[in-house]
């Protein structure tokens, strides 16, 4: 073990294959894709620019003394034309007499090639004599020492053989011209590596914040649900993404949280009455079968107490099941437009006879033509669950169903005129198996709220208890009216 410390220590064999497996998982990485080709692209800009720019400056160098090299062959053309030869070779002997500093090379040559006047000795040697244009060096003393210079030069063809030659002297030119490619590659090679170590951070940025992904990703799976991607206020696409995978977990936390719930109220609150119907049900086998009547009513009566339980434990798996599908979206609804009046007045009509049966008295207040996109069959099965609650909780009195738009929304209301709910209860009742004391002795599951909510909640609206001074108001909201 201190051996492979020291070897980690003293970058080792252990080190070297750390950093190569590190290499090779970041080149394999599409940040690192991404930043090479930002890179290439990158330097391919900047070779073209400075292609661009070194070939425009030694066109432009190279323009300026053709340029000049025919301004001044055709000044002495026109010179000759006018005062012959020795007028000629008087203005090269002048031109070239003393030191010009314009770096100028002239020369008048016979037909046999001996000079008549200039400020050069002898014809270039190996330049051809033909030409018009010709490069060629020249040898010049620069502090005591001989150097090549390289010059341009441009023929002129005298009647008779002879020749003038008017060329130019750049070596200045060319010393430019060689700085200029050496500022550029400097200037290149110092933009490529700028480039390098911008993409080097921007390709380690999309890394950290990748990994700052997946290292969450990891938690939450380890079990850790309450973990959750950081966010840097930069509103940029990776806080979008991270915004986005928190609303996530949010949401698998809260069913997670939810199903641990379902799991334990469904333990609890099924365990009596499972209880009840094993007794009930040993009960019916423990008594004798024969000829007894009375053993018969006993048994039979055993019996149908075990079916009603069933059937109320079934109601209660068949209202969670409804629920959990609700919630998950795996349930099918038959969405369209709607009229909430219609369903209101078919409840209401469901159920006046049993209201007036149990002394209630059933209004409906429904505005017409109040349409919202929704499933008949879902939003009736929540509107027969309120009535049912009412008129299970409220004793007697007045119930009102309502139907109306407010402030752009459909709205539907049921209210009783019982004792109500009290303000810290009525977020709670909305929960499953949440059953309050005063209604413990009535049947009832605790689910038909919770179900009212999921059924509420799948059609996009909100459900709100409200005091209805005295009794209950159950206001449900919809948004998504129908056009």
């Amino acid at each position: 073990m201190v051996v492979e410390e020291s070897r980690l220590a003293s970058g080792g064999p252990l080190s070297t294959v750390r950093i190569l497996r590190y290499a090779h998982r970041l080149v394999g990485t599409h940040a690192f894709r991404l930043a090479a080709l930002y890179f290439l692209v990158f330097a391919a800009s900047v070779l073209g620019v400075l292609l661009f720019v070194y070939w425009t400056s030694a066109d432009f160098v190279e323009r300026q003394t053709e340029a000049t090299l025919d301004a001044e062959i055709t000044g002495l053309a026109e010179q000759y034309a006018q005062r012959g030869l020795s007028g000629l070779i008087q203005i090269v002997a002048a031109r070239s007499a003393g030191d010009r500093g314009d770096a100028m090379i002239y020369l008048v040559t016979d037909p046999d090639g001996k000079p008549l006047a200039g400020n050069i000795a002898a014809w270039p040697a190996g330049v051809p004599t033909h030409s018009a244009w010709l490069s060629f060096s020249l040898e010049r003393t620069a502090n005591g020492r001989p150097e090549l210079h390289p010059a341009r030069g441009r023929l002129f063809i005298i009647p008779g053989g002879y020749r003038l030659l008017v060329g130019r002297d750049i070596s200045d030119a060319a010393a430019f011209r060689s700085q200029v490619r050496a500022t550029l590659l400097w200037a290149g090679l110092i933009a490529l590596c700028v480039g390098l170590i911008g993409g080097a951070v921007m390709s380690r940025n999309l890394l950290r914040r990748v990994e700052q992904v997946n290292r969450t990703s990891e938690r939450v799976m380890a079990g850790n649900l309450s973990d959750r991607v950081p966010l840097r206020g930069t509103s940029d696409e990776f806080d979008q993404l991270a915004g986005n995978l928190n609303r996530m977990l949010d949401q698998i936390e809260r069913l997670m949280t939810a199903m641990r719930e379902v799991t334990d109220d469904v333990a609890h609150d099924l365990r009596t009455p499972l209880s009840r119907l094993r007794t009930r049900l040993e009960r019916a086998l423990s008594e004798p079968s024969g000829a007894d009547a009375s053993a018969g009513s006993s048994q039979g009566e055993a019996i149908r107490a075990a079916i009603a339980e069933a059937d109320r434990l079934l109601a209660t798996f068949n209202a969670l099941l409804s629920i959990a599908e609700l919630e998950s979206g795996a349930r099918r609804d038959e969405t369209g437009p709607l009229d909430l009046s219609q369903v209101a007045w078919a409840a209401a009509e469901l159920y006046e006879p049993v209201a007036e049966e149990k002394g209630f008295m059933l209004n409906v207040l429904a505005e017409p033509d109040v349409i919202i996109r929704g499933d008949r069959h879902l939003l009736s099965q929540a509107l027969d669950n309120l009535l049912d609650n009412a008129l299970k909780y409220a004793g007697a009195g007045e119930i009102e169903i309502r139907v109306c738009r407010h402030d752009g929304q459909a709205v539907l209301e049921v209210a009783d005129r019982g004792p109500g709910i009290p303000e810290a209860d009525r977020e709670t009742v909305l929960d499953r198996f949440v059953r309050l004391e005063a209604s413990r002795t009535t049947p009832g599951n605790g689910l038909g709220l919770s179900l009212v909510r999921a059924i509420v909640r799948r059609h996009g609206g909100s459900v709100v208890l409200e005091d209805n001074r005295p009794g209950l108001r159950v206001r449900i909201e919809f948004t998504r009216l129908a056009t």
